[in-house]
C-alpha cells in the first residue's frame, strides 16, 4: 500500500511542466546547499583534491554549479515517470550508435561503460531505438529501501530497458547465450568498489583511485565489444550520449587496458565540465591503496 501512495505523489509531481519542476529544483538548491549543506564537506574535499591547481574561488563556483545540476537530476528523475518518449527524444540525443547495432548483425552482445555524469538515468530511452528482443540490460545494485528500489526499477524500464541485479549478471549472460539472445549491458563503472573486490588502481583526477574492472572482465570472458558512454549536458534539460569504442576484440587487449581507457575518457569529460559529475559520492573513501583517509 505504501508503495502506491508514494507512487501517486511521484506521478503527480512528474506531471508538472518543466518550468515548474526547475523552479522546484531552484528551491531545492537553497535547501540542499544553503541550509542543510547536504554532503558539502565531501563535495568540497573531492573538488579540492581533484583540482589542486584551481583557486578556492573557482572551486566554490564549480561546487555551486554542481548543486544546481544535482537538484535538476532529482526533478528530471521524477519527470521520467510520466514524460512521453517523443518529448524525451528531443531532450536526450544519442550519437555514434550505429556501430553498436552493427554488432547485433555479427551475433554479438555489447558492453557499455557509463558513469555518474550528465543524466545517466535518461539514457534508459536508448532501448527505444533497439530491437525489442535485444534491449539494454541495466546492471544495478539493489537499493536498501524496498519502495525506492521498486520505484526506480519501474521507472527505468518504461522505454523497454530491463534491469539486472549485478549479482545475477553472469548467470543472465550465460542463459542468454544458451538461448542465442543478445543485448547491451550497461554498467555504471565509476562507483567505488568494495575493498575485497579491488583489482586495479590508477591515478584518476590527481588521486590514486580504485576502479571497478568487472565490465572488462565480462567483456573478455565472452569477447563482447566494449563502448564508453560519453555524456554531455548541452543546456538545462538537454543531454547527449556519444558512444566511444574502447575495444571490439577485448580478448586481445592487455590486462586492465579497457578499464584504463575508460578512466582516461571519463577524466577528460569531467575536466571539461566538472559540475556535471556526482561529487557527493565519497569516491576516495578507501584512500591510498586501500588505506582509509
Amino acid at each position: 500500500m505504501m508503495y502506491y501512495i508514494v507512487l501517486f505523489f511521484v506521478k503527480l509531481v512528474s506531471l508538472l511542466p518543466f518550468r515548474l519542476l526547475y523552479g522546484l529544483s531552484d528551491f531545492m538548491y537553497l535547501i540542499f546547499y544553503r541550509i542543510i549543506k547536504y554532503r558539502k564537506n565531501v563535495v568540497r574535499k573531492n573538488l579540492t583534491l581533484s583540482f589542486p591547481e584551481k583557486p578556492a574561488s573557482e572551486i566554490e563556483q564549480i561546487e555551486k554549479k554542481f548543486y544546481h545540476h544535482f537538484c535538476d537530476l532529482i526533478v528530471e528523475g521524477i519527470k521520467l515517470k510520466s514524460i512521453s518518449g517523443k518529448e524525451l527524444e528531443k531532450r536526450m540525443k544519442f550519437y555514434e550508435s550505429e556501430q553498436l547495432i552493427e554488432h547485433y548483425h555479427e551475433g554479438r552482445s555489447v558492453m557499455l561503460m557509463a558513469s555518474h555524469y550528465g543524466n545517466w538515468e535518461w539514457t534508459s530511452l536508448f532501448s527505444k531505438y533497439l530491437p525489442k528482443d535485444k534491449p539494454v540490460y541495466q546492471v544495478y545494485k539493489k537499493q536498501s529501501g524496498k519502495i525506492v528500489d521498486r520505484m526506480i526499477g519501474d521507472i527505468r524500464q518504461r522505454f523497454g530497458a530491463r534491469n539486472v541485479d549485478m549479482k545475477h549478471i553472469l548467470r543472465t549472460i550465460i542463459e542468454m547465450k544458451r538461448e542465442n539472445k543478445m543485448g547491451m549491458f550497461g554498467m555504471i563503472s565509476d562507483q567505488r568498489p568494495r575493498l575485497d573486490s579491488i583489482h586495479y588502481w590508477t591515478t584518476f583526477l590527481n588521486q590514486e583511485t580504485a576502479i571497478i574492472d568487472g565490465t572488462e572482465q565480462i567483456a573478455k570472458k565472452f569477447n563482447f565489444p566494449v563502448y564508453y558512454c560519453s555524456f554531455n549536458k548541452v543546456k538545462r534539460g538537454y543531454y547527449t550520449c556519444t558512444f566511444v569504442c574502447l575495444s571490439t576484440d577485448p580478448q586481445n587487449t592487455g590486462e586492465h587496458e579497457i578499464t584504463e581507457k575508460y578512466a582516461r575518457l571519463l577524466e577528460a569529460d569531467i575536466k571539461q565540465a566538472p559540475e556535471f559529475w556526482l561529487w557527493t559520492h565519497n569516491r576516495w573513501k578507501h584512500g591510498t591503496r586501500g588505506k582509509k583517509v
